[in-house]
This record gives structure tokens, sequence and C-alpha cells, in this order.
């Protein structure tokens, strides 16, 4: 049976204890199927968001927008739904929110009418300055339809004086903060945005005549599209007639990636700076097995992002690797409304132990990070209920102890663990027998082979550091979070 919009909210409290990445974006241009690749590339690109889905097609004369909550293979396999997305340019979006409340209007694509045409928008991040420039947006007279940050982006080029789209689009992005970037699509362009430092991920891809813009490499897979580059930081790709040119307004920086695109975000059959990332995930289980190895019997993952790490700790530890957790990929869709007496169980929703292999071993116990340490906490008694005689906890990346604020959802930093505790600490809150963490040189070595350049890190990697390559203005002004709209998020509109 299939789940509920409200079942699907009810499971919510069920997911991992993760970081989850915002979104998903895909655009295609001159291609008699666009809607169909962009679906197609929106699936591969499923992980980076589960909450909705969107499209926007352009026929040369109309353009048509469809959008669902879901998942896309729930909605965009249906050749009814395709067939109301016609034309040979589009572009799609998941969406997992961070800025502005789960309802229909905060699904993108975005769509407007502005005085040179039609203008559709998708984009992945988070403004550090949005609400800044909401507020004069509106004092200026604009009329907001969402509660999304991106929206304040479409408002800065429709107010923009300039005459071609390209100069309006500029206005905005010098006004505007934060990790983005951007797919959009007018009349006879398509068109994709990196921000100055490239902390959110945009690859171009090509297919025949047609070229592909896509938040990660596996999306050009699907179908079956070369890879040519990522877009650099800092640069807008315009698209046009079969050609594509590079614009690059803003002053040159040397890029900081986010770095947990290596650690986690990033599908591992992706390409990362010419690497897959499952091939940086195995690195950094190398190397967490060349600082922290002990005397076990068994190298066990927490699946599935645990896995590539455990490999490259079993490798080098010659320790001996099993799937001591087993997955249950199928929770979250077709599972039944929980109701107060099975809330209780927890973890063992997604995950159950192998209890003849861990049963009287000392286990080394394999995550990509820890962040509330609520299920590492869950899955160490779990091990320790089936038999295990120790767990010993090994984090394949140093302690998260502040929060992001360029589009991945986390935590407030009080509820980091590792922000209010010490090793020690952390270690008795999960009943581990040890935990330790990769160290931050451990790090930068597994991922390009040298030590963090202090001066100016190769990577944004403020989750440990606390050094942030842009600041968040909303917060250094003291703008929380408020209401940002009278209509309600649970309207339907």
């Amino acid at each position: 049976m299939k789940i509920s919009l409200i079942q699907k909210r009810k499971l919510k409290k069920f997911k991992s204890d993760k970081l989850r990445e915002e979104c998903g974006v895909f655009g295609i241009s001159n291609h008699e199927d666009a809607s169909a690749m962009v679906a197609l590339g929106l699936h591969a690109l499923q992980h980076r968001g589960q909450e909705g889905c969107g499209i926007v097609s352009y026929d040369g004369s109309s353009y048509h927008s469809e959008k669902r909550q879901g998942l896309v293979g729930d909605h965009f396999t249906d050749t009814e739904v395709l067939k109301k997305l016609p034309g040979s340019f589009a572009i799609g979006h998941n969406r997992y929110s961070t800025t502005g409340e789960t309802s229909m209007r905060n699904i993108q694509p975005f769509f407007a009418d502005l005085h040179l045409g039609g203008l559709a928008l998708a984009h992945n991040g988070n403004l550090t300055n949005a609400l800044i420039l909401r507020e004069m947006l509106v004092k200026d007279g604009a009329i907001f339809r969402t509660t999304s940050d991106t929206e304040t982006i479409v408002q800065l080029i429709a107010k923009s004086k300039r005459i071609k789209f390209i100069d309006k689009l500029i206005d905005a992005l010098f006004q505007i903060q934060g990790g983005y970037s951007l797919v959009m699509m007018t009349n006879k362009k398509l068109v994709g945005v990196r921000d100055s430092f490239g902390i959110r991920p945009l690859v171009i891809g090509k297919l025949k005549n047609s070229f592909i813009l896509a938040s990660e490499t596996c999306a050009l897979d699907i179908i079956g599209a070369k890879f040519i580059r990522e877009v650099e930081n800092g640069e807008i790709v315009v698209i046009e007639e079969e050609k594509m040119i590079s614009v690059k307004p803003f002053p040159k920086v040397k890029q900081r990636p986010c770095i947990f695109e290596y650690i986690y975000f990033a599908r591992p059959d992706s390409l990362i700076n010419k690497k897959c990332a499952y091939e940086y995930r195995k690195s950094l289980g190398f190397y967490l097995a060349e600082e922290t190895d002990l005397d076990a019997d068994l190298v066990v993952p927490v699946p599935d992002s645990g896995v590539p790490a455990a490999l490259g700790y079993a490798a080098k530890s010659k320790k001996k690797f099993e799937l001591g957790l087993i997955r249950n990929h199928y929770v979250g869709r077709t599972f039944i409304e929980p109701t107060q007496n099975i809330r209780s169980l927890g973890v063992k929703l997604k995950l159950s132990s192998t209890k003849t292999l861990v049963k009287n071993k000392s286990i080394i116990l394999i995550d990509d990070s820890l962040v509330r340490g609520t299920t590492c906490h869950k899955i160490v008694k779990m091990l320790f209920e089936s038999g295990a005689k120790e767990v010993h906890v090994r984090i394949a990346c140093p302690e998260i102890k502040y929060p992001d604020f360029y589009g991945v959802d986390m935590p407030t930093k009080e509820e980091l663990l590792a922000h209010k505790k010490n090793n020690a600490e952390m270690c008795k809150h999960i009943n581990a027998t040890s935990l330790k963490f990769l160290s931050l040189n451990g790090l930068y070595n597994a991922l390009i082979g040298e030590k963090r350049n202090q001066s100016y890190p190769q990577f944004s990697d403020h989750y440990f550091t606390g050094d942030y390559p842009i600041e968040p203005a909303d917060k250094l002004n003291g703008l929380k979070f408020k209401q940002l709209s009278l209509l309600s998020g649970k309207s339907n509109n």
C-alpha cells in the first residue's frame, strides 16, 4: 500500500540522525523528450530531496508546470503527467526544505512572468541574507507568494532596471549571499550559476546536441549523457542555440566546495574532482584505521553510508568486514502509520542486526558522521542486545560542532552532540565501549593528500572548525526564523 503524506510526516521521527542536503536541480536544452529526461535526472538525484518535486518545460511559446509532494517515481513516471510538459527545454527540482515550510507553494521550479518574458528557476542551497533582502523588497512593494529564499532571487531579477536578462541576473547575484547553485530557463536560454566559493555543486553534461545542467554526474549517467566539467565557482553558463558561453562577473576567489559532498551528500557513483565519491569515502576509512585502529574481531558499517569507510578501514587494518547491520530500504514508503504502541521501536524500523555474526564479538562500528547521537545510541544498544562483547564506534570525519547556513538541514549548535560534550561524555552518551573520530588533517589527507591550509582552507569545513567562508548576515543581524507569511503552511497553494 502507498503511504499518505500525513503518514510520511509522522514517519520522519524514524529517520536516521543524518545531515540532509537541501535540493537537487536538473535542466536540459534542445531535446524532444526534455521533460522525460528531467524526470530521469531527478530520479537519480532523489537522495538530495524527497519532500517535493517539480518540472517546468517550454515549448517555444508557452511554459508548462507540474509540481507534486513526494517522490519523483510516484508522479513523473506517468505518461499522462509528462504529456502535460511539452517542449524541448525543461528544468526540474527535488526539494528538501531547510528554509520555508513544506507546502505546495514552496515546491520548485518557480515561474514568473517578467517584462522580458518567462523565467523558471530551480535553486539548491541557502541564502544567508534572504530575510534582510525580503524585508527590503516587501517595503518596496514586492508581493511574495512563498516562504522560500529562492523567491528572493526571482524578485531581485524582476526589480532590476537593466535591459538584458544576463545583466538583470548579475544585478541580483551581486545582492545575494550564501551557498547556491541555480538552474534557470528563459524563452531562449538555459542558464546555470554557482556561488562565488563553489559551495553547492553544479555540473555540465552533453547528450548529442543537448546541454545538461545537474547537481551531480549520476544524473548524467542515467540518460547516457557525457560529463563535460563542473561549473566553476562564481561562474554563469548560458546555453542558447546549441552553444554555451561562460560569464564570470564576481571578483576571483579560490573555491571552497562543501566538504560533506565528499563525506556523505553526493551519491557514491557521482564524480567529484575526477574521482567517484565512493573512492573518497573508502580513503576516509583507510586514514581512520591508520589513526584509531585497535584489536577487535569485526569491522561493521552503519548501512548504507558507512559501508565505503568500513571497507577502507578493514583493508588498512586487515580485519574482517561483515554486514552486522541490515537496512530495510522500504520503510517510509510502504510502512503502516505508526501508532503510540510502536513508536518506541525507533531505529529497528530501519535497521536490524545479524545476530549470529555479532554475538560474542568485539566490533568496530563505522559511520560517516555523528550529529545528535540519538541513532548511534540505539544502534550500539541493538548490537549489545544481540550479544556483542564490545562496540567501538569510529567516525569517518571530525566532530561536528557548528551548524550550516548554506543549504544543509542540521540542528542548532546547542543540539550538536560534539558542541556540548567532550569525547568521554559523548562515548558515555551513546553507551559505546570507545569512541574516536578522524582528525581534521586526516580528513584532508584522505581527500586531497595534503594538510588543511590554515590561512585559506581548501574546503568549506565550517561544520568542524566554525570557519564560515560567507558570514550568515541574517543571523548576525539577529533575524531569527519568523512567520514570513500569514497564509497557513497547510494550505494547498
